[in-house]
């Protein structure tokens, strides 16, 4: 699916506050800002982890394990993205659609697809926000996102800085406030846990820290520049924009069977030996889950190579 060549967004009337600043960063060529580089085909890999609900009398859990193989393809959004205001002037946003796709590395199925839109957006006097990014994305399971941050260049200091993350439960609205269950360890036996072919290639250090899959990816590359794109959906994280939303049968009755109540995610951008052009892409990705009186870590990440 790709937008016709000839459709071209042309706000109407046109937005004349912007109109000066956005002529130039065209004849710039980069009317997306840091988002630019985002445009084109990237395949890769990665590992999956998530905990979903299980219907069972007793454990309510299954820890499922992916490895995965991805595809991500941006498309330039034609034109400008007019944004009319009432309590300051119109803007414009310029951005990219996109399109997610991930399987199962061991097994061949299909896990996550995701159509949506990455965006740039000026900076704004009401409400008083520098130039932020935005992420705008549907999930067929019944959860749509909308998740605002910022974007940073990272020049003198290029290789990007991986921070650990983990996929331990707590008790929700209080982090520190941790379970511990066996499917966290693959020495202990469960029947709530991936097993079999699906396990291959999985390691106790994936589970400790997902991230360090992205770490480990780039230990011994020589990245010359990169530029991290940082979003959430909470409101208090980056700016005051974003949030999520979800089924009935997610947000459930009595109980939640499986409400994403909070999305966040940072993508790095890298060169690599002073090319041109970005052509490696990571990201992390944490999504919270909330069932059965907890918040449960579903983490994603992958390292992608521009392959269009």
């Amino acid at each position: 699916m790709e937008l016709a060549k000839s459709f071209v967004l042309q706000p109407m009337p046109p937005v004349e506050e912007e109109a000066g600043l956005q002529a130039a960063a065209v004849k710039k060529g980069h009317p997306l800002g840091r988002l630019a580089d985002l445009e084109g085909k990237w395949q890769g890999t990665g590992f999956n982890v998530i905990w979903r609900p299980h219907f069972h009398p007793e454990v309510r859990h299954f820890l499922e394990l992916n490895l995965t193989e991805e595809t991500f393809e941006f498309q330039r959004i034609a034109g400008a993205i007019p944004n009319r205001g009432l309590v300051q002037k119109d803007i414009n946003m310029f951005g990219l659609n996109y399109l997610q796709q991930i399987t199962d590395r061991n097994t061949g199925a299909g896990l996550h697809f995701e159509p949506g839109i990455f965006a740039r957006v000026p900076a704004t006097t009401n409400p008083k926000e520098g130039a932020t990014i935005v992420r705008m994305a549907s999930i067929p399971h019944g959860t749509t996102i909308l998740a605002q941050g910022n974007s940073t260049a990272a020049d003198e200091t290029p290789r990007p800085v991986i921070p650990r993350t983990d996929i331990v439960p707590f008790f929700s609205g209080n982090p520190k406030d941790t379970g511990e269950f066996d499917e966290q360890h693959l020495n202990r036996k469960t029947r709530f846990r991936t097993s079999g072919p699906g396990l291959k290639g999985i390691t106790q250090k994936l589970l400790d820290d997902p991230n360090s899959l992205l770490r480990d990816a780039i230990a011994k590359q020589n990245i010359t520049s990169s530029i991290k794109l940082q979003t959430s959906t909470s409101t208090k994280t980056v700016v005051s924009g974003g949030g999520v939303a979800n089924t009935a049968f997610l947000a459930g009755g009595d109980e939640p069977n499986a409400v994403a109540s909070k999305v966040s995610s940072t993508f790095w951008l890298e060169k690599l030996d002073n090319e041109g052009r970005a052509s490696q892409l990571q990201y992390t990705q944490r999504v919270l889950l909330d069932f059965d009186t907890l918040s449960w870590p579903h983490v994603t990440v992958a390292t992608l190579r521009r392959v269009g």
